[in-house]
C-alpha cells in the first residue's frame, strides 16, 4: 500500500516544484544554476524545471525611496539639510537583475544618483533662491537627470521631490535670532514712524484748537462789547428821561440785593441808604 502511495507523493512534489504562479503586479526572472534564463512580465501560470531553475519576483507597481535627510551647500556658503523621495519602478527586470540584484541595492544606487545631482544643482543656486522660487526647477531637473542615469540599472525614476528642507539643528538657533533682531529693527522703525505721525496730528489739532478759541474769543468779545454798548445806550437813554425816577429803581435793585432775609444789616438812621424807605416820594 505504501509503495501506490510514494509515487502519488512524488508526482505532487514535483509538479508543485516544477509550477509557480505570476500576479498582475509582479513579474519574474527564472534562473538555472545563477544564469538568468527567461523574463515573465505577464500574469498566469509557468513551468519550470525543478531543483535546477530559480524564480526571482519583482514588483510591477511604482515603488517609494524615502532615505534620510543629508547636508548640501549652496551658492552662498550655506548649509541646507534636505530630505527627499523618489518615486520608480522596474522597468527592464533582467538588466535589474543582473546590476543591482534586489530592491535594497536598487535604492542604495538610486540614493547615490539623486543625491549626487542633488548635491550639484543645489550648489548652483543661492540659499534664498531654493527656498523661494527654485525648488520645483531644481527637482525637475534632478529627476530628468536620475531617470537618465538609472536607466541602465532597468529603472524608471518617475519623480523626485523635497520632502523637507531646513537648515541643521545648529544653524537654526542662529538663524532665528536673526530673524527676530530684524523684526524687532521694522517693529522700531514702524513705532519711530507712528510716533512722529502721532505728533503731526497733535501738533495740528493744538493748531486748529487755538485757532477755533481765538476766533471764538474774539467774536465773544465783539458780541460783549456790542451788548455793553447797547446796555450803555439804553441806560443812558432811560438816565435821560427821568433821571430821579431812575436812581428810584436802581435803589430798589440794591435794596432787593442787599436785604434778604438771611441778611443782617446795621446802618445809621440817617444813612443815605435809608432815604427811600423813611420818604418814598423824595427824590
Amino acid at each position: 500500500m505504501i509503495w501506490r502511495i510514494i509515487p502519488a507523493v512524488l508526482l505532487v512534489v514535483v509538479l508543485s516544484t516544477s509550477t509557480y504562479v505570476i500576479p498582475e503586479w509582479q513579474q519574474a526572472i527564472v534562473t538555472q544554476f545563477g544564469q538568468p534564463i527567461r523574463t515573465v512580465r505577464e500574469p498566469g501560470l509557468y513551468w519550470k524545471v525543478p531543483l535546477l531553475q530559480t524564480v526571482t519576483v519583482f514588483d510591477k507597481r511604482v515603488l517609494a525611496a524615502d532615505t534620510g535627510g543629508a547636508e548640501y551647500l549652496t551658492l552662498d556658503k550655506k548649509r541646507l539639510l534636505i530630505d527627499h523621495i523618489s518615486r520608480w519602478r522596474i522597468e527592464d527586470p533582467l538588466q535589474y537583475f543582473r546590476t543591482v540584484r534586489n530592491e535594497v541595492g536598487a535604492m542604495a544606487r538610486l540614493d547615490d544618483i539623486i543625491t549626487a545631482r542633488l548635491r550639484q544643482e543645489v550648489a548652483k543656486e543661492s540659499f534664498k533662491e531654493i527656498i523661494r522660487e527654485k525648488r520645483d526647477e531644481i527637482m525637475d531637473t534632478v529627476t530628468r537627470e536620475a531617470r537618465t542615469l538609472s536607466a541602465p540599472f532597468g529603472i524608471q525614476v518617475l519623480d523626485v521631490r523635497v520632502k523637507r528642507a531646513d537648515l541643521p539643528t545648529e544653524v537654526q538657533a542662529s538663524v532665528f535670532a536673526r530673524m527676530q533682531a530684524e523684526r524687532q529693527r521694522i517693529a522700531l522703525r514702524y513705532r519711530a514712524e507712528g510716533e512722529e505721525k502721532g505728533r503731526e496730528i497733535r501738533a495740528r489739532a493744538d493748531k486748529e484748537r487755538e485757532i477755533i478759541m481765538a476766533k471764538a474769543y474774539q467774536e465773544s468779545q465783539s458780541l460783549r462789547g456790542a451788548g455793553d454798548a447797547q446796555a450803555t445806550a439804553v441806560t443812558g437813554l432811560a438816565f435821560g428821561q427821568d433821571p430821579a425816577f431812575y436812581g428810584f429803581v436802581r435803589r430798589l435793585e440794591s435794596y432787593e440785593r442787599i436785604f434778604s432775609p438771611e441778611t443782617t444789616v446795621v446802618l445809621r438812621p440817617d444813612s443815605d441808604l435809608l432815604r427811600f424807605l423813611y420818604s418814598p416820594r423824595e427824590r
